[in-house]
Formats: C-alpha cells, structure tokens, sequence
C-alpha cells in the first residue's frame, strides 16, 4: 500500500479521542504559537491508526494525517516515533527532507530536528516542533495528537528567566540572529544572569534573509521574536544604541549616548555594513543601499516606472534586479567579474542566471565599475562606467560588499585579521578571556574545512555562533561544527547551496543548467566540499548532512551514474 493509499483509506477510519496526562516541559509552547482553540480542553487528543507496523522499516520516514494534523512518522532503532511534518522555519514538508540517525534535515534550507524530542539541532530555523504519542498495538501503528494543535504547530524550547540573586551580566552587542541565540541558548540552559542586548538598529532582531525577496514587507512582520518574548524570558534589549568604545580592563561599554555599562562576559555580534561607492557623485539622493526593511520598502517604492542600476552582481544585487522586474521601466546591472556568483557558485550557474535576468530584459554591462554618478537637483540622472558608457538612471542601488562593524574595537587589546574581522577559536573565544565573537564579525575555523579560518556572512552560520558562544560562557565546551547553507531566490526559482567551495578545482554536473534542473558538486582534493541545486530536493540537504556527519564523499561517488544517495531520480 502507498503512503497515498494508506491516507485515503485513514481517513474512512474511526477516530478515538480521550484526554491524557499533563504537559511535559518540552511540550510546553506559547499561546501564539501553539494555535490554541477556544473551549477546547488543551489535554483533548486525536488519535488514528496510521500504517501497519511492517509498513516502516528501520531508518525509514513517512507523512502521515492524524486528525487534520500533517505527522512525520519515523522509525529508527526498531523504535517508532512522530514530530509535526512542518519544518518551523517556513513550513517545507521535512518527510521530504533527510533522515539520518535521529535527526531529519529540511530539505529546503537545511534546518535539522531530533526525530525523538522534536527539539531543533540546527538553523536557520528557531523553534522545535511538537511530539506525539505513538503505540503499537496488534501490529497496528496509532499516533495521537493534541486537539488544541492547529495549523502550523510550533514550539519554543524550555526557557529559564532572570534570577534576582545572581549577580552576573552578559552584554550582546548587536541586534541580529547571533545575539539572539545566543540569548535564548543561555536561558535554555538556566542562566539565570542579566541578558541586555543593544542594537543601532530601531528594530528587534529580524528576518535578514528576507530583505531583498519581500522588499515591500512590514518590519512587524519579519520580527523574529515580539517584544512579549523577550519580557517573558527577562532580556533586555536597547534599541538606537552604538557602541563607541570597549575597556577589556574594567568591562565596560561606552555607547553613543554617553552610558558606560559593566558586564561580565560580552558576545561580540555587531556585523557588517554595506560598503559605498567610493566616486564622485556616490552621496546623492536616489544613491540606495539594502541594510534595513525601511531601506527594502525605499526601494520597493522608488523603483517604480523607473530606470534603474543596480551595482553589484551579488546575491543581494541580483535578487534585487530579479525582485524589480515588473515594476522598473528598464534595469541595468553592472559587474565586476565576467558573470555573476562567479568566485561562488562558478562560471555555469553564473550564465544560467544571466541568463534568466536577461530573459526578462534586463541589460548587463561585466567587467566594469562606476566612474562616476552624474546628478541634477541632487538626483542621479546618469552613471557613467569606466569603461567610457554612460547609462541614463533614475535610481542607482549599490550591493558591492561589506565593512566589517569593528571601529569601536581598535586601540583595544581584542585581536583581529588584516581586514579587521575579529579572530575566534572553534568556541567563538577571542583571545580576551570572557569576550566572544560571533556572525559575520568572526574570523573562524570551520571543521568541515579542515579547521581553514575563515569570514561567512550566512544567517544559518551567525545563528550556530550564537549558541556556541553561550554555550562558551556557561564554561561548556560545544565545538562549532556547522555546514555553511543559504539560497537564492531569482524569479521564483530557489537556488540552494551547502558547505564551504572556496578553492574547488572540479565541478561534477547532473542535469542540466539549461533545463532548470541541475545538481552542482564541487570538488576539492578529490572530494565534495559544496553542492548547488536548483529543483533537485532534497539533494543539496543530503549533501549538507554528509558533511556534517564528516563522511568523505569521493570524486567516484560524485561521478557515478547512480544518484539513489542523492534520492533523485536519473535525470
């Protein structure tokens, strides 16, 4: 029977309901997200037999409906289990994902689950999932769910909160994904210490990796976190505040405002900033750059009927270009490399998405750069290229780059590279005992690179830093041990990659760029460090988990016409 059959011929069966014991602490969620229904009992099960015990064999996943509730049933060690089938970072069905050990990988963006407690083990996700009830009875398979589980079930992880009498303080510069796991990785494990987190920005920490794919989205809806989440687990978070200064002798910060404050351990997390031109004509008006979601709506709006220049063929400056599309008269982007992602993702996915841009009328202008910003009444009215071509503009958004957010650091004992990025061992310690660093900011070993130091601006990453860093703090050791995962987005097409290709010598290639169905595998030394996928789920998660497990995978195994350990079909 089919996993299609088996739910057709579910759902004719009788429905058992009965109430059960008290909740447990991992079950415990918020009112918002566990979608309670008024004047239910929240103890009132649903329960259904879902498949035949011999239907599952060990090390094996399906979807299953109990009730109106989409499950994740899974077997593994001869033993049953079911989490919700939703991943919490945007809902992608993880029974397509990868199931290896106890814990199953999202196969859109990598988030990674423990099959037996639903708790999260890796990002970009933030929140774990519900567990349900499994028995086996005359070798049947039952599943119950709670009936206050609505919709998309989420759940947040135990927390601890503030303890009067402990007189300890941790201070978390910066308002983004590291600080804010880090924060909740402390008070997951009890920390019961002051937790004040500072941020420039007017905003709580928000869905980065959003800006330049809703550019016209409200801040409130890319929160991470609402303002009630941080009061409930006593965090302290200032907003509109830069630090200008550290003394590692005294512990303190001195900020903008004049405030010194003492801490006693401190999570450097301040970031990046776009990097401006450096060209006459570059402080303009209608000169834009993407940091923030007033910048995106900015941008949203000012683009319209216009003609637009995009500089900067990163995956900002190219989602950008994409996002646009209908609602520029005429855009134009402008490149430092022959094509696009080339150093990233190479030459061939760097023409395919040329290409796809170009599909839709958009000019490219490769290896070149600004001159100049030629301007009336303040308002840029022309970019002209070094190459001698003059391109009439209305509107010029800039993505060539970052700077690292470390100028209160200098004059401070704190170590950094070259390039002013602050260098961490595998525990996000600096070289400063009690000061840690972590997200963009770092300079780290990566495990899965041979220990090779190295600066990677992913979500995915700055969130592992986080925890990592608490969990440094709390004195236990947790070696980073994380596979680099981010994607894009380009005309509705999502573009995946895993793992750490800088340096690759080999590229091995399923499908074909030109279909829109391709498998990347980048190769190293004879070995697979990185893949790029576009419509060959869940290959690219298969790769990442690999990865993470440290399984070598050979150039044999990469070249081979068997594509069964990818679960894809010949292509």
């Amino acid at each position: 029977m089919t996993a299609v059959d088996r739910k057709d011929s579910k759902k004719k069966k009788k429905k058992e309901y009965w109430r059960k014991s008290s909740l447990t602490e991992q079950s415990v969620m918020s009112e918002k997200q566990s979608g309670l229904v008024a004047g239910l009992d929240p103890e009132e099960e649903v329960t259904d037999v879902v498949c035949d015990e011999s239907e599952l064999r060990d090390g094996e996943m399906m979807e299953v409906e109990v009730g109106d509730h989409n499950v994740l049933l899974v077997r593994c060690d001869g033993v049953y289990s079911a989490i919700s089938n939703q991943c919490t970072h945007y809902g992608a069905p993880l029974s397509k994902g990868v199931l290896s050990g106890h814990r199953v990988r999202c196969p859109w963006h990598g988030s990674c689950f423990n099959v037996k407690t639903g708790d999260l083990e890796e990002y970009p996700g933030i929140d774990c999932l519900p567990c349900h009830k499994v028995k086996v009875e005359n070798n049947k398979v039952y599943v119950s769910v709670k009936k206050r589980i609505q919709g998309q079930p989420k759940r947040i992880k135990w927390m601890g909160a503030r303890d009067q009498g402990v007189l300890h303080t941790v201070m978390l510069l910066g308002g983004g994904a590291a600080s804010l796991m880090c924060a909740e990785t402390l008070r997951q494990e009890n920390y019961g210490g002051r937790i004040i987190m500072v941020s420039r920005d007017g905003l709580l920490p928000y869905d980065k990796t959003r800006l330049s794919k809703v550019m016209n989205a409200e801040s409130e809806s890319l929160l991470m976190r609402r303002m009630d989440f941080y009061h409930q687990y006593d965090i302290e978070v200032w907003l509109k505040k830069e630090a200008l200064s550290i003394d590692t002798n005294k512990k303190t910060v001195t900020f903008d405002d004049g405030i010194t404050q003492c801490y006693d351990q401190i999570l450097i997390a301040t970031g990046c900033r776009a990097k401006s031109l450096d060209c006459p004509g570059a402080g303009l008006e209608n000169v834009l750059m993407l940091e923030t979601p007033e910048d995106a709506r900015s941008i949203h709006y000012a683009c319209m009927g216009c003609r637009t220049v995009v500089v900067g063929t990163s995956f900002v400056g190219m989602e950008v270009a994409a996002y646009m599309i209908d609602m520029a008269s005429s855009i134009t982007i402008i490149g430092s490399s022959e094509l696009p992602y080339q150093r990233t993702l190479g030459r061939e996915i760097g023409k395919v998405t040329m290409m796809m841009l170009e599909e839709r009328g958009v000019m490219f202008y490769m290896n070149d750069a600004v001159a100049e910003v030629q301007g009336e009444n303040n308002r840029v009215k022309a970019v002209k290229l070094k190459s001698g071509i003059t391109i009439e503009a209305d509107l010029l958004i800039v993505g060539i780059g970052v700077n690292p957010n470390s100028e209160f650091l200098k004059g401070s004992p704190i170590r950094m590279d070259s390039k002013n990025y602050v260098i961490v061992d595998e525990y996000m310690r600096t070289n400063i005992t009690d000061i840690y660093c972590a997200g963009d900011l770092s300079y780290f070993p990566l495990k899965m690179a041979k220990g090779q130091r190295v600066t990677i601006g992913h979500w995915q990453i700055a969130q592992a830093h986080g925890k990592i860093a608490a969990f440094s703090m709390l004195r236990k050791e947790v070696e980073l041990n994380t596979v680099p995962f981010y994607w894009t987005v380009l005309l509705g097409r999502t573009i995946r990659y895993a793992g750490y290709g800088e340096g690759y010598t080999e590229i091995v290639l399923k499908g074909k760029f030109e279909n829109m169905k391709f498998l990347a595998l980048y190769l190293k030394d004879d070995e697979v460090v990185a893949a790029a996928g576009l419509n060959v789920e869940p290959a690219v998660s298969v790769v990442a988990e690999r990865l993470a497990e440290g399984r070598v995978i050979t150039k044999a195994e990469a070249e081979s016409d068997d594509l069964s350990w990818l679960k894809l079909e010949p292509m």
